[in-house]
């Protein structure tokens, strides 16, 4: 069968840590974000995405309205009472999308995005923007189970019995998930990945089920902690083996790594955007 390529359909999922130190960070990918967006427009030419955020926990934590971001939305006593916006299960449930932030440094507000999902589409009017909304997590101390919310985002689970299929018809992300589309998944996060169940080849193993087994349908970029190398642009060592590094460079077949201490992210997602591009022309829908 020849490549019918993806036409241009990426789903990509950002998977931001919201742990104390990620208030350096954070800001670097939202600069990073433009170049990245035009990256995939060279590579693509007209491209349809569907752009996910996860904060990697199932916490919502804000316990009153005085991190809104605009004070005039702080009601207590107002319906609803929360920054104009009312919380739903979603909000509290691992592997959604995010689309209101509460942790200190977020965008703390409801992110109100086309279509009324939980993630954006190329329906969207202003891509910066949208993005900028859901991205600015915030930080506190939620430990990142980053793979958790990876796998439950995509409808996929360690754990027995399974979760529902957030993916599902009227579920969270429904229709994020799409059969024609490749999948890309950026994970940014300042520690050593140690708070996720399984290993490196379950995780494996599960997102290339979400992807009917393709190993080519699936891109993953981890910008994390370098500190298990020398030399490394983040000046400490860590003893110990990074789960991270030996799932993205050992096990996934499309893996990468990049240090999260670089002052910059643009080129790291600019390459990943390129080899999107190469396997989108690859690509056979299963």
């Amino acid at each position: 069968m020849a490549p019918l390529g993806c036409q241009g359909k990426v789903d990509i999922i950002f998977n931001i840590s919201t742990q104390w130190p990620m208030k350096d960070y954070q800001p670097r990918l939202l600069e990073a974000f433009p170049a990245f967006g035009q990256a995939l427009e060279e590579q693509l030419g007209k491209f349809d995405l569907h752009i996910m955020v996860l904060d990697n926990s199932y916490t919502w934590s804000m316990d009153d309205c005085s991190l809104c971001q605009d004070p005039d939305d702080c009601d207590p006593n107002g319906t609803p009472d929360l920054c104009g916006a009312t919380i739903d299960e979603c909000d509290y449930t691992m592997g959604s999308g995010e689309t209101f932030a509460s942790e200190l440094g977020s965008s703390g507000r409801r992110c109100k995005l086309a279509g009324g999902h939980r993630y954006i589409t190329s329906e969207e009017p202003d891509l910066k923007a949208a993005f900028e909304c859901i991205a600015q997590v915030g930080y506190g101390s939620a430990d990142p189970q980053t793979f958790d919310s990876l796998l439950a985002a995509l409808g996929q689970s360690l754990v027995e019995p399974p979760p529902p299929d957030l993916n599902a018809p009227g579920a969270c992300n429904e229709g994020f998930l799409r059969d024609d589309a490749l999948l890309l998944f950026v994970i940014i996060q300042d520690g050593y990945e140690q708070y996720s169940l399984g290993g490196p080849y379950q995780w494996r193993k599960a997102l290339y089920a979400a992807k009917g087994g393709d190993e080519d349908a699936v891109i993953g970029l981890a910008i994390t902690t370098d500190a298990d190398i020398w030399p490394n642009e983040c000046g400490y060592w860590l003893d110990g083996k990074n789960r991270m590094r030996i799932f993205m460079e050992d096990t996934l077949k499309h893996g990468h790594m990049a240090s999260i201490c670089a002052p910059e992210y643009g080129l790291f997602l600019e390459e990943v955007a390129v080899e999107v591009g190469n396997l989108c022309d690859q690509f056979i829908p299963q």
